[in-house]
């Protein structure tokens, strides 16, 4: 049986991942996460998730091993994670009211071949109050989200509506990604 290894310390990766039913180790390493900012938002993605994966698939080659980033876009400017509840507040600012993207790059590395691809996921807000919104950053949730939520806790009070794929605003394409681990041949049914 092939080896699959998450290159992520995420736990929202590893609960989604369990949710395939399928055996995996988690294997992290620090990565150089910055970007050029003239790409655009998938390719930031799709690049920083094979950085990962190749750091972990270096010393595991005969291993099948998924790597993940996620961005979140508004008004044209990336929001990574926040440096601080300030920053966190400023950001859920910016998203109130509005729709932004969700971007989710993920790369799989075997020594059978690779697949590198993203999902894009448009998400609105409801407006916020600075009332919920310093309610739900004084909870510590936002702090190592990128945009400052995640949309399966807490964070589900801000939504609105989406368009595209629940699963790559938590993380990780589930779907996309069980198609293109069985189309490397990853076993699966």
């Amino acid at each position: 049986m092939q080896n699959l290894i998450l290159a992520s310390s995420s736990p929202r990766r590893k609960e989604l991942l369990e949710n395939l039913q399928i055996t995996f180790t988690i294997s992290s390493s620090e990565v150089d996460e910055s970007f050029d900012p003239s790409l655009s938002p998938e390719d930031i993605v799709m690049e920083l998730a094979e950085r990962k994966a190749q750091a972990v698939f270096n010393e595991n080659p005969e291993s099948f091993v998924l790597g993940s980033d996620t961005l979140v876009v508004a008004d044209n400017q990336i929001l990574g994670k926040p440096a601080n509840e300030e920053d966190a507040i400023g950001m859920l600012k910016m998203l109130s009211g509005k729709q932004h993207d969700v971007y989710t790059g993920v790369s799989i590395l075997s020594a059978k071949g690779s697949s590198r691809f993203y999902e894009k996921t448009e998400v609105w807000f409801w407006e916020l109050t600075d009332e919920e919104i310093n309610f739900y950053v004084q909870n510590g949730e936002p702090l190592d989200k990128a945009g400052s939520y995640g949309i399966q806790q807490l964070g589900s009070m801000l939504v609105k509506k989406i368009n595209g794929d629940y699963f790559a605003v938590v993380g990780l394409p589930v779907a996309r990604t069980y198609r293109e681990l069985k189309q490397l041949g990853y076993p699966l049914p």
